[in-house]
């Protein structure tokens, strides 16, 4: 850390004294002034000579990111490092948080306008890597890799438990009303709204679709661009789950609750598991064919995986696939956030909504858990801990809910039973901004 903050001194130094040294001259006037016209230098006049190589000293240090650095540049470098440093140092998400953390900083390298070097820039190497986000061309490639690594049969085993996943849903619907209540117009409220639901790809697939800075309103204005500050925020709070669910977990649910042991599943046939993808796309897609790019690629990845035949086609997709996209996402998803765009008041009212959001989905799924139990006797209640795992943060909510059993129990084992609802959070939450969309987009 000491390294660290040496770095950001010389960089801050830097920028102080420009205006002493004469160097605070725009990037603007460099690029209207590029063509440097030839001039007869007399070699007797040494003082030309000097000026001149002064004059290029300056017009070098001009296309530096020294000359074209501010404190907003400073203020998101320092973020990415801690989004690096949070994804090594306590495994926080770091296949997303490490490739987030390297954009950020990627993306706020001052540059000089007009050179195809900022995301940005049309015709830029950066612009053309984010074109899969901007188009929501990402996400269904990820839901498609989630989808060949998720084993459904806790849930095919207790297909009640998918309330619980319903259930944390009203995260999406409280930041909907609340993004509403700030200011946010329709559409964008209704992409800020998915951060509720814990699901990136979700996220950056919506807002893709409603806050793109392109659509334009009735009243002939154009939505924000809110794609870099809503996928940030989701994926930001999708890392902190080990920190913010358990103090929620302690504060709503009593010990002796805690305590519950469920029933182990009944064992799950092959043959449904083969069924359940179909079954599941056919009737999801129904209610929602808004989302099917989303679902669609969820269960045919499913498929893949449990048909017993592809087994080649599902080895691809829950391991190059999903990584290769995971890399392109997470690193042009960082990049968007530009100290220019990505700093204003917008995206700290977003990140405010979005923490709220994720207590309310937590709760929300915890409570319902709770009155399930009202209705079931015996053998056949349910640990209320596994509510939490409603919001889709697969499998990181699960292991959660299983870590804080294990504290109260030694030999209270919820991860399959918390499996369960955390699934169809993820199907939950992508029939939710199917729904959105249906109705804003």
């Amino acid at each position: 850390m000491k390294k660290l903050f040496i770095v950001f001194g010389i960089i801050s130094f830097l920028f102080i004294i420009k205006p002493v040294l004469g160097l605070n001259k725009s990037s603007d006037s460099l690029i209207s002034n590029n063509s440097v016209s030839t001039e007869q230098v007399d070699n007797s006049e040494g003082e030309d000579v000097y000026d001149g190589a002064f004059d290029g000293l300056k017009q070098f240090y001009n296309y530096t990111g020294f000359a074209n650095v501010t404190w907003g540049h400073i203020a998101m470098i320092f973020i990415g490092i801690i989004f690096i440093y949070l994804g090594i140092k306590y495994d926080y998400e770091p296949l997303l948080l490490i490739p987030i953390g390297t954009g950020v900083l990627l993306g706020n390298i001052p540059f000089v306008e007009g050179n195809m070097t900022g995301i940005y820039e049309s015709g830029s190497v950066f612009n053309y890597l984010y074109f899969g986000v901007v188009k929501g061309i990402y996400p269904p490639l990820i839901f498609l890799g989630i989808g060949a690594m998720t084993d459904f049969s806790s849930l095919i085993a207790n297909p009640k438990l998918m309330l619980l996943g319903a259930a944390a849903q009203i995260g999406v619907f409280a930041t909907f009303i609340g993004a509403l209540y700030l200011g946010f117009n329709l559409p964008e409220a209704g992409a800020i709204g998915i951060i509720g639901g814990a699901d990136g790809p979700t996220a950056i697939f919506l807002s893709s679709k409603l806050a793109n800075g392109i659509n334009l309103l009735p009243d002939g204005t154009t939505v924000k661009n809110l794609i870099g500050p809503i996928a940030i925020a989701a994926y930001s709070y999708m890392a902190l789950v080990p920190v913010i669910q358990p103090p929620i977990m302690r504060l709503l649910i009593s010990k002796k609750d805690r305590k519950i042991r469920m029933k182990p599943p009944r064992a799950v046939s092959q043959k449904e598991k083969m069924i359940f993808p179909i079954a599941a796309l056919l009737l999801t897609t129904f209610i929602s064919p808004s989302a099917l790019p989303l679902l669609g690629m969820l269960f045919f990845g499913n498929l893949l995986k449990e048909s017993g035949r592809t087994e080649r086609l599902a080895e691809t997709a829950r391991t190059k696939l999903i990584d290769i996209v995971t890399i392109l996402l997470g690193v042009t998803v960082g990049a968007s956030t530009q100290a220019d765009i990505f700093i204003t008041k917008d995206s700290l009212l977003i990140f405010g909504l979005g923490a709220i959001s994720f207590v309310i989905a937590t709760m929300g799924g915890l409570l319902f858990a709770k009155f399930m139990n009202r209705f079931l006797k015996g053998d056949n209640k349910i640990n209320p801990l596994i509510g939490a795992a409603g919001v889709s943060a697969v499998p990181d909510s699960a292991r959660v809910v299983h870590a804080e059993a294990l504290k109260s129990d030694p030999h209270n084992y919820l991860l399959m039973h918390a499996m369960a609802p955390n699934v169809s959070g993820v199907i939950g939450s992508a029939i939710a901004a199917g729904i959105i969309l249906s109705f804003l987009g």
